[in-house]
């Protein structure tokens, strides 16, 4: 599979070795092409190249160089890219964090990596076990620094690049530690097939504590192009996203295919209210982070065909460097039947089938995924023994002491050399592109002091998106905690990801004959309002029923009363996006995200809507929600 695309990139044998210097070449020839954008406006090469070498030279001072972790929290603005470009340029590794996620988790990482520096755009919120605060934007004295040059760093391929943290079935998150070579060779790898190239406009969909932000930051810049952050509130808006995407014509998408399913949505219901979808300049739409079913893109290729944009489908573990497989998809693989197939290994990988005696499973049985060559990290930081369990020696490989990874991913190879995405052989799932050991939720609830034992599972709810559920059984003696305590208690250390979108209350855990927990005897989440701290009051006017009947559609309870919260209900952003959308059809009025996340409850929500429009309320068809 051959893509168009732009200017060739430099291949495997003339890049440079580590990814700044690789930037440095295209700062050097591209100086006047704007490098990024963000909403905080937008900085050439030379303007990028220039602030991160006077940062680089901030951060040398305070002792970072190669192999020396550096935490980065900052929002989604060119000040972010500087940062993480900068920590390459002084010979560290970046360790990025959301600075949504939780300041437990966030002092862990920094405690575990042994992070000792933090660059962040805020000046009030430094973390505690991080000896040295570097302010991104607000430290004017970084204009007296050298902006010409990056301070001599000595980094080789092989040093680290950045740790990615990871859930963890022991209760706590890994780091992932990657070197430059792994994401160079990922680059190169795939650059007889995708032509990537300075015409090229990526999209930065994905957080920086995301693996998949690695192919697209470096994607484009290391090929010259331009990179577009994405704000999160656009992020959670579909209709604000392919605005986003047609006015800074983008041409380079990636997407978990939950997240383009939205799109698609959207583009669905812009066409039944009559009105033609914006024109869009993609050439490549890239699925990762999760099983993609093939049928889900017959809207898409309904409307736009499968030639342009050509649709990738990419199998890839953070453990192994975002991307090992690659699989164009077209209409022939919408046929009933067709799994989540994702092709043969990209250059430099890779992907083995095998059983559990480590043999080659034959065509059509189900497997492990092992995945071996180029991009396979160095391994866990500060887990020898979880790195030698799950980094394994690769006898097949020509390279001396080469390792594969063993995924815990199963498929099967098909009768035409294609592979077929089964599933995990394990408990760890995927929500929304996230990988989620349930056994880190499951200890996060169990100290509750009145938890005594908990299992997470996943389920699906109304619109078919996948959900976490957890199932908990109090301790003697205490008060039973109701869902807003458990989640208030998980919020406190778990990303907003890996709270339980419901909680099930049992008098004890079903157990199978030898002892273990009995997953498929769990009852199935009635479809009842869950029982919340506030009491159920009955919605009155128009307006208020409208939000109601809409959110017992999308949430599958029965009834939602006037002070009920839609996050407290199992709400998450994907079913927010098509709650908003909904009830703005049903209302005959615009519902926009941000009006649903800061007045979360009926009440709240129906008196914004009143106070700003007179609605035209139309309850007739409460079946297509």
């Amino acid at each position: 599979m051959t893509v168009d695309g732009g200017n060739a990139p430099p291949g495997p044998a003339d890049h440079p070795g580590t990814l700044d210097a690789w930037f440095a070449r295209q700062a050097a020839g591209r100086g006047d092409a704007v490098a990024v954008t963000g909403p905080d406006g937008r900085l050439t090469y030379r303007e990028l190249d220039r602030r991160a070498n006077r940062l680089a030279h901030r951060l040398r001072s305070l002792g970072v160089g190669p192999e020396v972790p550096v935490a980065v929290r900052a929002a989604r603005t060119t000040g972010l890219v500087t940062a993480l470009l900068a920590v390459l340029k002084a010979g560290g590794a970046y360790l990025p964090m959301d600075p949504a996620s939780p300041r437990e988790r966030q002092e862990f990482m920094c405690a575990d990596a042994g992070a000792r520096v933090l660059v962040t755009d805020s000046a009030t919120d430094p973390l505690a076990p991080v000896a040295h605060t570097v302010v991104t934007g607000l430290a004017d004295d970084l204009d007296d620094l050298p902006a010409d040059s990056p301070p001599p760093a000595g980094t080789r391929p092989a040093n680290l690049a950045y740790v990615i943290y990871t859930s963890g079935s022991t209760g706590v998150p890994k780091g992932v530690m990657v070197e430059h070579r792994q994401v160079t060779a990922l680059l190169t790898g795939v650059r007889d097939r995708f032509g990537f190239g300075p015409d090229d406009v990526w999209s930065m969909f994905a957080p920086a504590a995301f693996d998949v932000s690695v192919w697209e930051m470096w994607g484009a810049l290391l090929h010259g192009g331009r990179l577009v952050l994405v704000p999160d509130d656009v992020r959670r808006s579909p209709q604000d996203f392919h605005a986003l995407l047609a006015r800074e014509r983008v041409t380079v998408l990636n997407q978990t295919p939950a997240a383009f399913r939205q799109l698609v949505r959207h583009e669905e219901e812009t066409a039944e209210r009559g009105d033609a979808p914006a024109r869009l300049d993609l050439r490549l739409v890239v699925f990762a982070g999760e099983a993609l079913p093939p049928q889900t893109l017959r809207p898409w290729i309904d409307r736009h065909g499968d030639a342009r944009p050509v649709l990738v489908n990419m199998y890839g573990i953070t453990e192994t460097t975002v991307h090992s497989t690659y699989r164009r998809m077209t209409e022939a693989d919408l046929a009933p039947g067709v799994g989540s197939v994702i092709g043969e290994a990209i250059g430099g990988w890779t992907m083995r089938v095998l059983d559990a005696r480590g043999r080659a499973a034959a065509a059509g049985t189900p497997g492990e995924i092992h995945v071996g060559g180029a991009g396979v990290a160095r391994g866990y930081l500060g887990r020898p023994a979880l790195t030698a369990e799950r980094f394994v020696p690769d006898p097949d490989s020509p390279v001396p002491g080469a390792r594969r990874y063993r995924s815990g991913d199963s498929a099967r190879r098909t009768g035409d050399g294609d592979h077929e995405y089964l599933g995990r052989l394990d408990h760890q799932v995927k929500i929304r592109g996230h990988r989620i050991e349930p056994g880190e939720i499951e200890n996060a609830l169990t100290r509750h002091p009145d938890v005594r034992d908990a299992v997470v599972v996943t389920d699906r709810d109304a619109a078919g998106e996948p959900r976490l559920v957890a199932y908990w059984v109090a301790a003697p003696g205490g008060a039973p905690p109701g869902p807003t305590e458990l989640r208030d208690h998980l919020g406190r250390g778990l990303p907003q990801y890996m709270v339980p979108a419901v909680f099930v209350a049992l008098d004890s855990l079903p157990l199978t004959l030898n002892g273990k927990v009995d997953r498929r005897a769990l009852p199935a989440p009635e479809a009842q309002r869950p029982d919340l701290d506030a009491e159920f009051a009955e919605p009155n006017t128009p307006t208020q029923k409208a939000l109601a009947d809409v959110w017992a559609d999308l949430l599958s309870v029965d009834r939602v009363g006037l002070d009920d919260d839609f996050f407290e209900l199992g709400g998450h952003s994907m079913l927010a996006t098509r709650a908003a959308a909904v009830a703005g059809e049903r209302l005959g009025v615009r519902v926009t995200l941000r009006m649903l996340f800061d007045r979360p409850t009926v009440r709240e929500l129906a008196e914004a809507l009143d106070a700003t429009s007179a609605p035209r309320h139309d309850n007739s068809d409460r079946g297509d929600a």
